[in-house]
């Protein structure tokens, strides 16, 4: 019988809580466990397994994410758009880094079928690069252009790799001008 007060949301939420504390990758049943003053059975009454957890943290944290560019980009369209959808992204990986590594895992592709927040992600950022004029299969190269340009960035910025006495948002803003100019020049493919 679930212990009362449980749920899976009140889970994920002390699992997220626990990743931006300690590390995603130190979210354990164990762990979240403890923050409810369980044992681990009592968790089990709602999740199958630490992976189950993981899954259900990541498109917690990929929801969070999503909502927070949502209300970035909106009304906004080409350059103001790619600014504002990148400085949320990087607030956002700054803020919450354990919620932030769990964005980055890769999810059985059934679950991201059924998330609403993952089709919204996928929406906002085609909409996105569509103003640029793209199509596929430009669309997805551009995703992966911005999604490797972002997470490195943001990475490196969390991990303290940018020892150059320039001004990190600085940096930050050329690579959203760069972005820019170069998705207005995309070299589409023909078809």
């Amino acid at each position: 019988m679930p212990r009362a007060g449980l749920t899976v949301e009140r889970i994920v939420a002390a699992a997220a809580d626990l990743a931006d504390e300690d590390g995603f990758e130190n979210v354990t049943v164990s762990g979240v466990a403890r923050r409810f003053g369980v044992k681990d059975a009592s968790l089990y009454s709602h999740i199958r397994s630490l992976g189950e957890l993981r899954t259900r943290l990541a498109l917690f944290a990929g929801a969070e994410l999503i909502e927070r560019i949502a209300d970035a980009v909106a009304g906004r369209a080409g350059k103001d758009a790619l600014a504002a959808f990148a400085d949320a992204y990087r607030e956002y990986a700054l803020r919450h880094p354990g919620r932030y590594a769990a964005t980055q895992i890769r999810v059985d592709q059934s679950l991201v079928a059924d998330s609403p927040a993952l089709r919204r992600t996928a929406e906002i950022t085609y909409g996105i690069l569509r103003a640029y004029g793209l199509e596929e299969p430009d669309l997805t190269d551009a995703v992966r252009l911005l999604r490797s340009t972002f997470h490195g960035y943001c990475a490196l910025e969390a991990a303290g790799g940018f020892g150059a006495p320039r001004d990190v948002r600085a940096s930050w803003d050329k690579a959203v001008e760069a972005l820019h100019i170069t998705l207005e020049n995309w070299p589409r493919e023909r078809p």
